[in-house]
C-alpha cells in the first residue's frame, strides 16, 4: 500500500458556513422534506422562533407573528430588538449571542450563539432586520455569505426583529411545510407560556391554562378517568389524568420550552416520583406498571444551563437544576411528593378513581401473565430465527438502544415485496417486518390479543412498545403496501391496531405511508418514475417523442434495483395524523364499526372520486 502523504497541505480550516452546510446534521438533525415533524426545515423555524420565544420570556413583546408561503418563512416578533450594531454578528459569527450573557437570560430556549447561523448557513436566502430605537437596520444572506449590510435608517416601526428565509434546497429537496406540524409546535409554546399570541398565517394561538390546556387539547373529556391534576411551582408544572381507553403512557416533556420528544433525566424522574408518592399516598406497594398504565401526563422544568444529548435537543441529559437546586431527580421528587399528596388528600373522587384504575389494571395483568410469558418466549425465538424481522445494524444485538432518528421501520405484505425493500434497504439505519396475510380487525378488542395473535405480538416486539414508548426501536415506522384495495385495506387494519393499542405512536408522529411510482416513464437517456397521473404527463411532455410507459400494479412487480429510489434520499412519505374533529374512539367506530349508512355514504362519495380519476388516467 502506498504511502499518503501527510503535510501541512492536508490540514483545512473550515469556516462557520462551510462546517455547517458540509455537516448539517450535527446542527439540525434530519434533512429531510417536511414530512415528518422532526425534520430539519422545522428545526430551523424553531430556532429562529426560540429567539422570540426568549424575548417573551424577558417581558418584551407578547405577540408573534409566523407566515409561510410555499417555501419562504416569516417571523416577526415585537421584543427589544436585535442591537443594531450587532445585527450582522448575531446571525453569522458563531459563538456570538446574548445568550452567553446570564444576566440577560438565565434559562433560554434557544441555542448559545449556534441557533440563526445555522439557518442561516443552510438557507438559500435570509434576511434579519432589526427595529429599536426608533431605528432599523437589516442584513441578507445567501447560503451564509453576506450579501447586503443596510446602514442604520430612522423608522416609525413597531420595535422588535424579523426574520426571513427559504432553506436551501441544495440541502433540503422536495421539502413543504406541513400545516399540522407547524400548529403542533406552536401550541406547545403558547402552552408553555401562557400570555403569548402567535398569529400563524392568520390563526392565532393562545393559552390561559398552561400544560392542562395542553391535555385538554390532546383528550376528548370522554376518555379522561378524572379531571386533571395540574399542579405548578417554582420552574416546574405538571398535568396529570389516566385515559380509560388507551393502554400504553403518554407523556410530553419539556425543558426550557424545549419539546423534548425522547424524554431524559426529567421524564424519567417524573414516572419514578409519580410512583412513589402514590404508592407513598395509599401505603400499598403496588407495581409501577400498574400505577402508570393508561397514563397521559405533560411535565414542563426550567434549568440553568441544560445539558442535552443532541443538538437538536430532543433529550434531557442534566442531572442538576443549576445554581443551589437540588438534582432535577430531587426537586421532582420533592414538588410531587407534597403537592400531589396534598391533591389527592383533598379530591377523594380523584384519588377514588385513580385507586380502582391501579387494582383494574393489576387485574389485568395477573390474568394476562401466562400469556405474555408465552407471547415473549414465541417473539424472542423468532426474532433469533429472522421469520418476521430483518433488523439494521444500529440496533443489532441491543433492544434496548436509543432510537436513531433516521431509524425505519418498513412493514410490508407479501414475499415479493419484502424482498424487494429488504434487498434494497439501506442495512444500517432500514429495517422491514414482513406480515403474513391480511392483519387481524382489532377494533374493539382487549389487549389480551396483541399477545395471543402471532402477527401483532411479533410487531408488538420488534417495536419493543410494550411497556413504554421510551423504548421505541424505530423513530420511522413506515406502512409499505400495494396502492390498490387489498394494500388499503391492510393500511386501514395497520392504522387501527396502532390507534387502539398504542395511539401515541401517531399522536407523536412515528407512522406513515410509503409513496411507491404508479408509472414508469423512459427512454434511452432518461428514467422518470411518477408518483401521480399529472407527474406522468410532465414526464411525457419532457421525454417526446414516445418514450415507454410502465404501470406498476404491486410492489412486488418493482425490482430491488429500482426499489433503492424510492427509499432512499427521495423517499416519500405521508404522515398519518390525527383528525382533531374526532376522538380515537369516534374514529374507530366510523372506520371498523358496524356499517353505519353515514360510512356507507363516506365510501360511495369516496369511491366516486376514485373512479373519476382511473377514468382520467385511462383517457
Amino acid at each position: 500500500m502506498a504511502d499518503t502523504k501527510y503535510t501541512e497541505d492536508n490540514i483545512r480550516s473550515l469556516d462557520w458556513k462551510e462546517h455547517i452546510r458540509m455537516r448539517p446534521g450535527m446542527y439540525i438533525g434530519k434533512l429531510g422534506d417536511g414530512s415528518s415533524p422532526d425534520d430539519g426545515i422545522y428545526i430551523l423555524l424553531k430556532e429562529v422562533l426560540d429567539n422570540s420565544i426568549d424575548e417573551f420570556v424577558m417581558g418584551a413583546g407578547k405577540t408573534i407573528e409566523i407566515r409561510i408561503k410555499d417555501k419562504e418563512v416569516r417571523v416577526r416578533d415585537f421584543g427589544r430588538g436585535v442591537p443594531l450594531g450587532k445585527v450582522v454578528d448575531v446571525v453569522s459569527k458563531m459563538n456570538t449571542g446574548g445568550k452567553y450573557d446570564s444576566r440577560a437570560f438565565k434559562k433560554s430556549v434557544g441555542l448559545n450563539g449556534v441557533g440563526t447561523k445555522a439557518v442561516n448557513a443552510l438557507s438559500s436566502y435570509f434576511k434579519i432586520e432589526s427595529i429599536r430605537d426608533n431605528k432599523v437596520k437589516y442584513a441578507e444572506f445567501s447560503q451564509g455569505e453576506l450579501k447586503e449590510d443596510s446602514s442604520v435608517e430612522e423608522s416609525t416601526k413597531r420595535k422588535g426583529t424579523k426574520v426571513v428565509f427559504i432553506p436551501d434546497e441544495v440541502i433540503f429537496k422536495n421539502f413543504k411545510y406541513r400545516s399540522e406540524y407547524v400548529e403542533k409546535m406552536l401550541r406547545n409554546y403558547v402552552y408553555l407560556n401562557p400570555g403569548l399570541t402567535i398569529d400563524f398565517n392568520g390563526e392565532k394561538f393562545f393559552s390561559e391554562n398552561g400544560l392542562r390546556d395542553l391535555l385538554e387539547d390532546n383528550m376528548s373529556k370522554e376518555d379522561m378517568l378524572y379531571p386533571i391534576i395540574h399542579l405548578r411551582g417554582n420552574d416546574i408544572e405538571v398535568a396529570i389524568t389516566h385515559s380509560k381507553t388507551q393502554y400504553s403512557e403518554e407523556y410530553h416533556s419539556f425543558v426550557n420550552g424545549q419539546n423534548t420528544t425522547q424524554g431524559g433525566t426529567h421524564q424519567a424522574a417524573f414516572r419514578e416520583s409519580l410512583v412513589k408518592t402514590i404508592r407513598e399516598f395509599y401505603g400499598k406497594n403496588y407495581e409501577a406498571s400498574d400505577i402508570r398504565k393508561s397514563i397521559v401526563s405533560a411535565i414542563s422544568i426550567k434549568v440553568m444551563e441544560p445539558i442535552f444529548e443532541s443538538q437538536t435537543k430532543t433529550k434531557l441529559g442534566s442531572t442538576d437544576m443549576g445554581g443551589d437546586l437540588p438534582t432535577v431527580r430531587a426537586y421532582i421528587n420533592d414538588f410531587l411528593k407534597t403537592q400531589l399528596d396534598n391533591f389527592l388528600h383533598k379530591n377523594a373522587a380523584v384519588s377514588e378513581a385513580l385507586q380502582r384504575k391501579i387494582m383494574q389494571a393489576e387485574r389485568e395483568r395477573k390474568e394476562l401473565s401466562g400469556i405474555r410469558k408465552l407471547a415473549k418466549d414465541r417473539a424472542k425465538k423468532s426474532n433469533l430465527h429472522n421469520k418476521k424481522l430483518r433488523d439494521c445494524r444500529v440496533h443489532l444485538g441491543d433492544t434496548k438502544k436509543q432510537r436513531n432518528l433516521e431509524s425505519t421501520l418498513f412493514i410490508t405484505e407479501g414475499d415479493s415485496a419484502s424482498g424487494s425493500i429488504t434487498k434494497s434497504r439501506d442495512v444500517n439505519t432500514q429495517a422491514v417486518f414482513s406480515l403474513k396475510g391480511k392483519p387481524l380487525n382489532s377494533y374493539g378488542l382487549s389487549k389480551k390479543i396483541v399477545y395471543e395473535n402471532e402477527e401483532f405480538n411479533l410487531l408488538q416486539a420488534a417495536l419493543n412498545i410494550e411497556e413504554s414508548m421510551e423504548d421505541l426501536r424505530y423513530n420511522n415506522i413506515v406502512i409499505a403496501t400495494d396502492a390498490d384495495v387489498d394494500g388499503m385495506h391492510i393500511r386501514l387494519l395497520l392504522i387501527t391496531f396502532f390507534l387502539q393499542f398504542f395511539p401515541e405512536v401517531i399522536k407523536e408522529g412515528h407512522l406513515y405511508i410509503l409513496q411507491t411510482p404508479l408509472f414508469r416513464v423512459r427512454n434511452k437517456k432518461k428514467t422518470i418514475y411518477c408518483y401521480s397521473d399529472q407527474e406522468k404527463r410532465d414526464a411525457l411532455e419532457e421525454l417526446k417523442p414516445k418514450p415507454e410507459i410502465t404501470r406498476f400494479k404491486g410492489l412486488g412487480e418493482i425490482s430491488p434495483n429500482e426499489f433503492v429510489h424510492f427509499i432512499g434520499d427521495n423517499i416519500r412519505l405521508d404522515p398519518v395524523m390525527l383528525d382533531k374533529q374526532m376522538s380515537i374512539e369516534e374514529m374507530l367506530s366510523f372506520y371498523m364499526g358496524k356499517n353505519t349508512p353515514d360510512r356507507q355514504e363516506f365510501i360511495i362519495n369516496n369511491l366516486k372520486v376514485e373512479l373519476d380519476v382511473l377514468e382520467e388516467e385511462a383517457s
